[in-house]
Parts: C-alpha cells; structure tokens; sequence
C-alpha cells in the first residue's frame, strides 16, 4: 500500500479531530458541547463534503477500542463528568499520586470561547503552513498541536496546555496520547481494510484487523562498550540510536509517528528533521530546542535518546512485511553508511575511490546481518468479538497462544486473564444492589495482546540463526573480532612492529616496514586513527561518525560543530578551570609559543562552563590549554609532553592564593555514572502499584467510595491494580522522553559540569569532575521519580533552581514534565578512575558496579568503585539515601581548609581493635566523635559531633562486618576528599555544617 493513500491520512486526520484539546477545560461549559467548537469548525475546514461514512465508522471504533484500553470501568450512575477548571487534578500512572494545579494556571478565569477561539486559531494556523496536503497536515498537528502558542495571557495555561487530560474523571494520561492511540488504531483499521485479502481472524476487509508490533535491534553492549575513547563511546551510544530510529523509519512514513506506541516519538530531534524533509515548513521548528541552540555540547540532536526497540499498532495481515522492511531498512543504512566510511578514508589518504578495492568488500562482508533485528507481532484478532466490534465474546485463542508463555496448560487462563481485574471487566455485570458496568470490547485486552507480544520477543531472539564468515590475518585493534580494512589483502598478514607510517620518527626502512591504509590515515586525520591503530568496518564506522554526524547537521541545520566530546582529562580538570575562568587566572610563560605550535583540533569544553564564561575572552585560552594535555598525551617526546603539562599547572595555579601555587597539583581523575530504571520491564507489562480506584479524580472516588460501602464486590474492584494500558505506555514514554531530553542534559551540564554520552529512556551514561560524580548521581535518581528526597539541598545554585521536583512531576523552566513517579526506582554503578586508564577496563569495572547496586534485595541502590593508579580499588554499595548523603558530608568535611584528613588515618589505625559496635554503638561514635574533632579547627569541630553519629548509625544497619564497613566507608570518603580539594574551592565552614545536619 502506498503511504500517498488518502484514506489512510484522512482516516487517521478525522480520528485526531474526534475530540478537541482543550476538551477538559470545556466540558459542559459550552452550549455546543466539546463535540462543537474546534472540532467542528476543523472537521468542516478540512472535510468541507462531510466525513465519510466508512471512515467515520473506522474513526468510532478507534475511540471505542482507545477509551476501553486507557481507561477504569466504573458503575454508569456515578458522575459522568468533573468541572476540571474548578478541580484541576493530575494523577501520576506511575505512582497514583496527585498533583493539584489550582495554584499554576487560574483556570477558572479562562473564558470557554476564548480558550476555544486559541485553540482554533494554533491548529488553523498549522494548517495553513501545511496547505491542502492531509499527510503534513497531521504530522503537524501530531507534532506541534500540544505545543499551544500563546502571544497574550500565557499565564492563565502555562504549560498545562500539553498535560490537559483526555477524561477528567480519570486524570493519568493526556488528551494528547489519548488523540495519538486513537489515530493509531484508525490508521491501522485503515491500512489492514484497504488491504486485499481476507484478513486474520476470517472477519472480513471491512472490519480491519490490528497488531502489536514489538521490534528489537542489537546487539547493544558489545557495540557501545568497544571503545577506546569518550568519543568511541559516545559515538557507540548515538549511532545505536540512530540506528533505532532508521529501523522505525519505513514504519512510520507508511502508518504515521503516532503508530508507534513506545518510545514516544514526539520532541524527539531525530524525528524532527525527518518532519521537515516531509515537507514541513522550517517556522514550526523556530523555538525548539535543537533549533535554538548553536553550541554542540548543549544540542540535543547529539543526545542518543532512543532505545533500541520499538512497539506499535500495525495492521495485522502487513505485520511481517513491515517488520521486514524495517529490518531490510536499518541494514541498508549501515551497508550505505559503510561504504561512505570508506570514501572518506581513501579520500584522507589520497587514492581514487575504487569500489574493486578489498576494504570495500570487506566493509560489506563485516556488515552484512548487521544489525540484529528480532520481531514478534500478536494480533487482536485472537480475541473473539461481536458483528459490530462492540463486545468481547471469547477469549479463547488468545489463553491457548498465552499459555505456552506462562507454562499452564492450553486454554487455562493466564496472565491478565487470570487477574482479578479481567474477572470483573470480562462481561456486562449488575451486581444484587444495580450497580452496572459496561460491557468490554476488545481494547480492554490490550494488556493480554502486549505481553504476549512482549513474551513472544525474547522466544524470536533465542533462535539466532548464525553464518560463520571468513576473517583472516591480523584482526581490529578495538573490538579484536574482525579484520582491519585495507586497501592491499596482503598487509592483513603484516604484524603490528612492521606497519609504520613513511612519517614515523623511528624511521621506515623498504622491506622491512609496510605503509597501510591505516598509518597513513593516521597521519592525515590523528582523530580518526591513533598510531598504530587499524579499524574494522564497525569500528571505522564508529570512529568517523562523531565528523559524519557532525557534517549531517551542518547540511541540515547551519549549526557549526567541528567537537563536542569532551575528553577523560578535560573532564578531570573541570572544576580547577572553571575556577581558573572565574577568578581570572593568567596564562604562564611560554603558553602564547606553545598554542601556535598545537595541532589539535578545537577543543570542547562543559556545557555548563561555557555558560558561566561565555562572555569570558580567556575561553579560547581555556580550550588551548587542554589541547596543550591532550597534546601532552599523545606525543612520544617525553620532554616535549613534560613542559606543556607544566605550562597548563603553571597556568591554572594563578586561580590559587600565590603561597599555595607551588603546591599546586592538576586533577588526573573523573568519574563515570551508568544509571539504569529498576524493573522497568515489568512495569510496562504488569501495570504497577495503582489502583482503579486510585486513578479516579477525587470527586469520582469520594462517589465510588460511597457506593462501594455496602458493596464488597465494588470495593474489591476498586482496590484492584490496573493493569497496563497503551495511555500507561505513551505516558512512560513521554515520561521517559522527558527525562532524557530535557531533565539529564539539565542535571547533568547545566547543574553540575559534567558531559551526557548517552540519555535514552531509563538509561543514562555520563561522566563527571570527580566533585560532582555522587551530587548528581542522588539529583538524577531524584528526577527520575519526581522527587526531593536525596540530593543535597541547592544552596545558592540558580540552575539548580530551575528545576523543581514534586508528586512525580518536574517543573522545569515554567515547563510541566512527567516523571517515573515516586515507585519508580532505579539503580546506578558509579566508577572513578586516572584519565589514562584504559577506557574499555573502566567501561567493564562500570558495568560491574552497575550488577551489584542492582543485585541487592530491592535494587534501588548505587555502587562506587575507585580505582587507583597506584594500584588496587576500592568498592562501596549503598540504598540511596543517608549512605550517599553521609558519603558527600563526609567528604566535604574532610576537604574544608580547616580539617586534617589525618582524621581517616588515625581512625583506621585504632578501629579494626575495638569490639564489633551493638545496641546504640555509643563507644564507637563517642571515639569517631573525639578523632574528627582533634584533626579540625574552628567551626569544622561543630560538624564532628553530628558526622559521628551519621557514621555510627550507618555502621549499625550493616547485618555484619560494621567496622570493616565503616573503614571501608571512611578510606572512600577520605580518596574523593583528595581529589575534589585539589579540584574545586573549599566549602566555607557554616556550609559543611548545613550539610553535615
């Protein structure tokens, strides 16, 4: 089927049109009725002969099927409507919370007409950008409807406009998502009855059958984790989702972005430019972030920030077609994307591109099956339903597929139809004292269809049909897997000792040493080889696609980025330059000679740093002197790397009081973060903690609560968790888009000086100055659920003020976002390491800690590890919570001006003697007490006496080993007091003591 259909986009235009945006904040306001209005005066605008009958009816049932899949049952003579501008309540589909927004928008002062005449104006103004074209007209609206622009009054709808919910009296999920699920069962209806052929099920053309759609790709961790650099790394992390997005492509431009329930596609940069090659106009774009911003390091167009699988509503009988061409889609990409890495190395080092030429058919060789892609499709034509489509009548098919999945016997109800909330939804009921429920229809099983889907996929993914390819001679220096590309088949015989570049200050002898493609790349581009390096496909791929990206943007946006990756050791300086910029520090002799001769590329900087100094003329001496150590780094002369390590020391002294320049040391160390949402698995496919009755505004549920007094059945009912629904999935997506494109890169760099490498959906990998590494870690696991609960506090910080957490939700910047909710946990592995280490070790000791916060009983908790360049490493693993809020205190103690760390060393030298702390430890907390006291001065002794009893208590919770634990605990504290007293200026004293409380 062709994606020009008209059906199709006029089917799923009417669909959107079903119900207007404004709809909570007009209900029974209007004589009109919310079916009045926008809509009518859209409908009449884009359907001036009326809307067809059949697409009418497909449009019906779409709503029917959408409304019975997001949204509790309830007795029909409860309340069949809330005056939401009177009660302006959020439920949170996570935790079940309540936000209440009587103080965020004065919705009482809105005039109905007026509200009505702004809503008809945005979506009349989209469309007139879009002309007569029906397929731009509703990626428009899909994109840009919830994003209302208001030129007066904005005060009044702030940023409610986007959160506006689709049923007041069931307050967890928008009228947006509600609008887009609605479109995507139309669409999908649409397609399967335009398609020739009975369809599944037997139930004929007119009918239009639909499927879940789950598609994966991989593999993920090898493929991100085989690098050799932060720019490896990041470009691993944004490739794959890249990759993620080219695999949804042809899905998309044939069902529309709204098909795809999870991830959310709306926002997402990516899709943006996709948009605008269809055809959208380059105003609606105007004030988005991506458009906005002219600095890299802060664009989110270089954020990876899709997943590496997808779910959908598809037509059924076109499931496996669709997923083929996704696959066939991605596949290309890459074989394309491959050639193009060779063209641009040959075109480095001179010779004609020549497609005979061995690297070209070891590119397609090493691609070919790249990458994994792993599908399974349920169709809701399992489930039995009437003539009309109205009413469920058997589900039958379904159990006999499901069983299988859950190791019951065929046909014996298993998962949600064995739940108590299917026991009471499955047919009309009128209990003894007339309560009534509504009858079901095949929406309502959406639950049922999205975990077999879901427990289908990872069956597709065990049945790994596997080729065994030739690969000969000496293999990638990265990965170790598959042959490095070259030009000449017999240099792969060649070893490492015997390539060398023509250039190579040890000298090149004819006969015995061999000029590859890869010295020579070396020589011409150093950021795409290093010396000695030689890449395979994937690896090249990887190593280029921070310059290929980077020139893609360019073409698309006019945004001018020649790096943005920031470096191991530019990170492990952060705080010591960002002070040296603050305090207007000066540059030591010989510096000017030094930066003419660099020939490093321009050097990037923290987001956050260059935002404090942008005004600053020394930002360009700042990235010099960075290049100057990674200059340093790279160089073989050691007297030439001596001196400009010297000169940066010399340089950054100047922030510091002149008697404390000569013993002025640069920072080696940063750290990394890898944070990950616990169980999120099983909260997209077993529902969460909420119950029916909690999910209902409170009006509702104080009527529900009256009726189900005398009504055990009811209240059985109402204190039944819901199950998952496809609004519960498009408001995780949409909360999880909003934690990854808007919350982390705010945390991350512009709250603290770190760099985001990857925020896609519930993963986030970033990497931090030392200092910051444990304040964001607790501020990230805080933003995920929409709390306050573990970060320190912000003191004078104005980023941090920027952001406000609460019930679930973020405020950030006047801007309402969705989090994960207050039952939402996530687990995080936290790793700091020399700048010089060996980046794949620390990738692995990362992902080790990462196993163990979530290997303790409840997850929801962080491990540290340290690895120290003298050798050795320490390990800490702790619930969030007082353990890392102690962890910081202490640590700041131990860094003031005014305390010894001698404090630890004595500690240590008189604790594994005592006997093991019981009861209320008073021996041990009075000793802790007196040792920290006698090494600080001044205020810092007030701090000890508390401190003291922070550190008893948590010794006391460990189940065994507690003084092991403790002085564990205090060598931790004590390292990362080190680092961050050379890295950033001393608290004053009356700030440790508010800490340290």
């Amino acid at each position: 089927m062709s994606r020009q259909t008209p059906s199709l986009w006029q089917t799923k235009l009417a669909a959107r049109l079903h119900d207007p945006g404004e709809k909570a904040l007009i209900l029974g306001r209007t004589r009109e009725g919310h079916e009045g209005g926008t809509v009518r005066a859209l409908r009449e605008a884009l359907f001036p002969q009326g809307v067809p009958e059949d697409v009418e009816r497909l449009v019906r049932r779409a709503d029917w099927w959408a409304a019975a899949a997001d949204r509790p049952q309830w007795p029909r003579d409860l309340a069949d409507r809330v005056d939401w501008t009177k009660e302006p309540v959020l439920i949170h589909p996570v935790s079940g919370k309540e936000i209440d927004l009587r103080q965020q928008g004065r919705l009482q002062e809105i005039d109905p007409e007026e509200i009505e005449e702004k809503s008809r104006i945005h979506f009349e103004r989209l469309k007139k950008h879009c002309g007569e074209d029906l397929r731009k007209i509703l990626l428009a609206f899909w994109r840009f409807g919830p994003e209302l622009v208001e030129e007066e009054d904005q005060s009044k709808l702030g940023a409610l406009w986007e959160q506006l919910p689709a049923d007041t009296r069931v307050p967890d999920h928008s009228i947006w998502e509600h609008l887009d699920l609605a479109s995507a069962f139309a669409g999908a209806f649409a397609a399967e009855a335009l398609t020739p052929g009975p369809s599944p099920g037997g139930r004929g053309e007119e009918q239009g059958e639909v499927a879940l759609l789950a598609l994966s790709i991989g593999p993920v961790q090898p493929f991100i984790a085989a690098a050799r650099s932060t720019s490896d790394l990041w470009a691993g992390s944004h490739l794959l989702s890249r990759l993620a997005w080219e695999a949804m492509r042809p899905l998309v431009e044939e069902l529309g972005p709204d098909a795809v329930l999870f991830p959310r596609l709306r926002g997402i940069p990516q899709v943006d430019l996709w948009l605008r090659d269809q055809g959208l106009p380059d105003e609606l774009f105007a004030g988005v972030p991506w458009k906005k911003s002219a600095n890299a390091d802060a664009n989110p167009l270089f954020a990876a920030a899709l997943p590496n699988r997808f779910v959908a509503l598809v037509p059924a009988g076109q499931a496996e077609r669709l997923a083929g061409k996704c696959r066939d889609a991605v596949r290309n990409y890459m074989q394309e994307l491959g050639k193009k890495v060779v063209d641009r190395l040959l075109e480095a080092i001179g010779p004609a591109k020549d497609e005979s030429l061995y690297c070209y058919q070891q590119t397609r060789r090493q691609l070919e099956g790249f990458p994994e892609v792993h599908w399974a499709a349920a169709p809701f034509s399992l489930v039995g339903v009437s003539a009309d489509g109205k009413q469920v009548t058997d589900t039958v098919q379904l159990a006999e597929a499901m069983a299988p999945f859950f190791g019951v016997e065929s046909g014996k109800p298993c998962g949600f139809l064995a739940s108590p909330a299917w026991e009471v939804l499955q047919k009309e009921i009128v209990w003894d004292d007339g309560t009534h429920f509504f009858v079901p229809n095949p929406g309502v099983l959406y639950p049922a269809v999205y975990d077999l889907a879901e427990r289908v996929l990872p069956a597709a993914k065990a049945v790994r049909p596997f080729e065994q390819r030739a690969e000969q001679g000496w293999r990638d220096s990265i990965s170790g897997e598959a042959e490095w590309l070259t030009d000449n088949p017999e240099h792969l015989n060649v070893p490492a000792g015997k390539r060398r570049s023509r250039q190579d200050k040890r000298g090149f002898k004819e006969g015995e040493h061999v000029e590859t493609l890869w010295t020579r790349v070396a020589d011409k581009k150093p950021s795409w080889a290093k010396p000695g390096e030689h890449l395979s496909a994937l690896s090249a791929i990887k190593r280029l696609w921070p310059t290929l990206f980077a020139e893609e943007v360019r073409e698309k946006t006019g945004i001018d980025c020649s790096r943005f990756v920031v470096s191991t050791h530019t990170m492990a300086l952060a705080h010591q330059l960002d002070r040296w910029l603050g305090q207007s520090g000066s540059t030591a002799s010989g510096f000017a000679e030094e930066a003419d001769r660099l020939k490093q590329e321009r050097i990037a900087l923290s987001t956050r740093i260059v935002r404090r100094h942008r005004d600053n003329p020394a930002l360009e001496d700042a990235r010099k002197l960075l290049a100057m150590m990674e200059e340093a780094q790279e160089t073989e002369n050691e007297t030439k790397a001596a001196r400009l390590r010297d000169i940066v020391r010399k340089s950054l002294a100047t922030a510091w009081p002149e008697e404390k320049r000569g013993a002025f040391r640069l920072e080696t160390y940063y750290g990394l973060l890898l944070m990950d949402g616990d169980r999120m698995g099983a909260l997209l496919s077993e529902g969460g903690k909420v119950t029916f009755r909690e999910s209902f505004h409170p009006a509702i549920r104080k009527q529900f609560d009256d009726k189900a007094k005398h009504n055990e059945k009811l209240k059985r009912y109402g204190n039944t968790a819901r199950p998952p629904s496809p609004g519960r999935h498009m408001a995780i997506s949409g909360a999880l888009n909003d934690f990854a494109l808007y919350v982390v890169p705010h945390v991350v760099q512009q709250e603290h000086l770190g760099r985001l490498i990857y925020g896609g959906g519930d993963d986030v990998l970033a990497m931090f100055p030392v200092a910051d590494l444990l304040p964001a870690a607790a501020r990230l696991r805080d933003a995920w659920s929409g709390t306050s609960r573990f970060a320190p506090a912000a003191g004078t910080d104005n980023e941090r003020k920027r952001l406000k957490l609460e019930n679930g939700f973020g405020w950030l910047d006047g801007k309402l976002l969705r989090m994960m909710g207050e039952h939402a946990t996530a687990s995080a592995g936290l790793v700091v390491a020399h700048h010089q280490a060996p980046l794949a070790a620390v990738l692995r000791e990362l992902r080790a800690a990462e196993r163990r916060a979530k290997a303790l009983p409840g997850k929801d908790a962080w491990s540290l590890t340290v690895i120290k360049r003298s050798g050795g490493a320490l390990y800490l693993t702790a619930k969030w919570g007082e353990p890392l809020v102690a962890l910081i205190a202490l640590r700041e103690f131990l860094a003031a001006e005014e305390v010894s760390r001698r404090a630890v060393f004595n500690t240590q030298t008189w604790l594994h003697d005592l006997p093991e702390p019981e009861r209320d430890g008073e021996m041990l907390q009075s000793l802790l007490a007196y040792q920290l006291s006698r090494q600080a001065r001044e205020e810092a002794k007030s701090v000890a006496e508390r401190l003291a009893q922070r550190l008893t208590a948590l010794a006391l919770a460990q189940p065994k080993a507690r003084l092991a634990w403790l002085a564990n605990f205090l060598s931790v504290a004590e390292f990362l007091s080190r680092e961050t007293r050379t890295g950033s200026t001393k608290n004053k004293p009356s700030e440790e003591k508010e800490r340290a409380a």
